[in-house]
This record gives C-alpha cells, structure tokens and sequence, in this order.
C-alpha cells in the first residue's frame, strides 16, 4: 500500500513538472453564426407609425395589426429600449411580416441606417416574385420615399432583430 502511494506521488509530481514543458498545439474554436433566415426592407418616411401601417393595409390589402413593443437591450446596464411593432400573418404560404420603428425610445434599433425610419421584416418563405412586387406595391405609396432591401448580413447590430 505505501508502494502504491509513493508511486502515485512520484508520477503526480513528474506530470507537474513536466506538464510545465508542454504544449498544446491543438486548440479547437467554437465559432457561432447566427442564422437570419428573414428578409429585410428598409422603409424612409416622414409618417407615424400607426399611418403608414393604415396605407400599407390599404395599398397592399394587409390587415397589420399593432403587438407589444419590441424590448431591446442596448445599453449594457440599462432599461431595455421599446420599438413600436406591427404584426400579419400569410396564412396560406404562413409568411410573418413585421414592421418595426427603427427610432425608439432611447436610441435605434439599427443604428448603421440611421435614414431608415422603419424595417419590414419578413419571416419564413417568401417567394423571390412576391418580395419583387411587395417592394414595388411599396415604393407607389405616395408618401413612402424609398423602399430599400437590406442584406442582414452585413449590418452589424443584427442580433437586434432577432426576436
């Protein structure tokens, strides 16, 4: 028994000491990616909020529907900032639509595009000729100054729109 210690110790101490002369080579990386599987639409306009949802729905027979403000945390340490968020669903292809105030109470969500007043947000499948027409349907709104599409991609705050 004594033996069986005595030797634990001696390899122990020959591991510490020669664990002090090794070295890792092999290093493995975790690299995380987010997935954006959304579509997004820059949308410039001098409207509120509420107004340029009635022309939406109008213009584009949608039926947006106002939801609980997005909270996001911008500032580390502080209170959350609130977004104004409108909600419609597709229900025949379920295509999620979302339009979201880029100004919020504090700051903005995307602050990169800070010309954009609010995103149009599109969630699950949407066909590459519905999204031409929907950007083109929104640029003939009069009071609509530009309809951009945005490759989340390359915006740097994007973790903001994921919801």
């Amino acid at each position: 028994m004594y033996n069986l210690q005595q030797n634990f110790i001696e390899r122990v101490s020959i591991c510490i000491f020669t664990g002090a002369k090794v070295m890792i080579l092999n290093r493995k990386f975790l690299k995380f990616e987010i997935d954006l599987d959304f579509v997004l639409i820059a949308v410039t306009t001098s409207l509120k909020d509420y107004r340029i949802c009635y022309l939406i729905n109008k213009f584009l027979n949608f039926n947006f529907v106002k939801i609980p403000d997005l909270k996001v945390d911008i500032y580390p340490g502080a209170g959350p900032v609130l977004f104004s968020r409108y909600h419609y669903n597709w229900e025949t292809t379920e295509t999620d639509f979302y339009f979201i105030a880029n100004k919020g109470s504090e700051g903005y969500l995307i602050p990169e595009i800070r010309k954009a007043d609010y995103f149009f947000l599109i969630k699950n499948y949407i066909d590459e000729n519905d999204l031409d027409s929907l950007i083109s349907s929104l640029n003939k709104i009069p009071e609509i100054v530009a309809v951009v599409k945005i490759d989340p991609k390359k915006i740097k705050s994007r973790e903001n729109l994921l919801f």
